[in-house]
Order: C-alpha cells, then sequence, then structure tokens
C-alpha cells in the first residue's frame, strides 16, 4: 500500500456523527494546519484512499484529522472503530491553503470546515494574534475547543445551519479583523465569498478550500 504507515495514538468523538482521529508523525512530515493528507486504508480486502484537513495546530508529536462518520461510508464507520496501535497510511501534506504564524485570522466554517478552522485559530492564537472563529452547523463539532478559544478572548460565533442572514452579519462584523480562511462545501464556501463581497470586502482575497 503506498503512503507512509503511521499508529493509531486515539479516536475521540467531537460531536454527532463526528471523530477526532489523532495520528503518530511520521519523520519529516512537516505540516501546517490548513493543510491536507491523503488517508488510505485497507477495509475488508479493499484498499479506501480519502482526503482529510488537518484539525491541529501542529504536527509535533502527533497530528489530528477530523472525520464525519457516514454509517454507510465504505471508511468512515471502520476509521471510527479504529483502536490505539492500528495502522493507517498517509501521504503528504498537500493543499494551497496553511497558516504559518502570519498575523490574525478569522476563519469561517461550514460542517466539517470546523476541523481546520479550529485549527488554524489556535495557532494564531498561541502565537499571540487575534483570532476569530464563524462556525455555521445545526449539530456543531469540537464544541470543547470553541468554548477554550472564547474563555481564551477569541471571538466565538456559531450560526444556525440555515441562518445565512446571520452568518453574513457575521462575515461583515470581522471583515477587517484578519486574513479569512474558509473551509466547507461548495455551497458554503460561495455563500461566504458573496458576504465578503455584499460587505465590502474582496472575496479573491479570502482563502478558501472546498470539500467539493
Amino acid at each position: 500500500m503506498e503512503g507512509v504507515p503511521v499508529a493509531v495514538e486515539t479516536v475521540r468523538e467531537v460531536g454527532p456523527d463526528t471523530i477526532a482521529l489523532e495520528l503518530t508523525t511520521p519523520e519529516e512530515f512537516d505540516a501546517s494546519p490548513g493543510e491536507f493528507v491523503r488517508l488510505r486504508a485497507a477495509v475488508d480486502g479493499e484498499e479506501i484512499t480519502r482526503y482529510y484537513t488537518l484539525s491541529s495546530p501542529s504536527v509535533t508529536d502527533t497530528f489530528e484529522i477530523t472525520v464525519g462518520v457516514d454509517p454507510d461510508g465504505d471508511l468512515t464507520p471502520w476509521l471510527a472503530g479504529r483502536d490505539a496501535g492500528d495502522t493507517v497510511y498517509v501521504e503528504g501534506p498537500f493543499g494551497q491553503v496553511a497558516y504559518e504564524d502570519d498575523g490574525d485570522v478569522v476563519t469561517v466554517a461550514g460542517g466539517p470546515g470546523i476541523g481546520p478552522a479550529v485549527a488554524i485559530a489556535e495557532a494564531a492564537h498561541d502565537a499571540g494574534h487575534d483570532a476569530a472563529v464563524i462556525y455555521q452547523d445545526d449539530e456543531p463539532a469540537h464544541t470543547d475547543r470553541l468554548e477554550a478559544l472564547d474563555a481564551a478572548g477569541v471571538s466565538v460565533t456559531v450560526v444556525d445551519g440555515d441562518d445565512d442572514e446571520t452568518l453574513a452579519k457575521a462575515v461583515a462584523a470581522h471583515l477587517e479583523d484578519g486574513q479569512h480562511y474558509v473551509f466547507g462545501f461548495e455551497s458554503f464556501v460561495s455563500t461566504v465569498a458573496d458576504a465578503i463581497e455584499a460587505a465590502g470586502g474582496d472575496p479573491d482575497d479570502a482563502l478558501i478550500e472546498s470539500f467539493g
């Protein structure tokens, strides 16, 4: 199987049908929050490949990916059932969107985009920069990390899944507060881009990662 074998450290629930998979960092693996890896696993004799964006602010000893679990999926239920010491294979990192201690940030997430969004906000805050998180989801994940950020003085706004008006207002309120990082499915990132433009900003200046 292609890729580097890495050990599963922990698997924990971080929201409804959502897990965080912590993996041992392989040698010479240098990644920043916002980048993604290709994960490979053999499930019932079949090799399956999926892409996952990092959801940890650093990769020093371990790194994390956040996985939405589809009970009928061909890989995610298998990942949810892993134990410490199990092996998966990773390649990467890949991607053009990455936070490398380069100033204040506004992270905007829809659904599974909260993984990289919260990681970037944590990395920015830890580096002494200002951060804001805007998150749209009816069933939020990583609420413990969001609460910790809020307690540390980071602006955290959680919006209902169908409330695009409040989402747009939050984007406008933070238009000048830092580099925008946007993560989510195509319809969500398009909505955010429109909100940035409507508020007088340039959506081309935002760093956007669409999950298809």
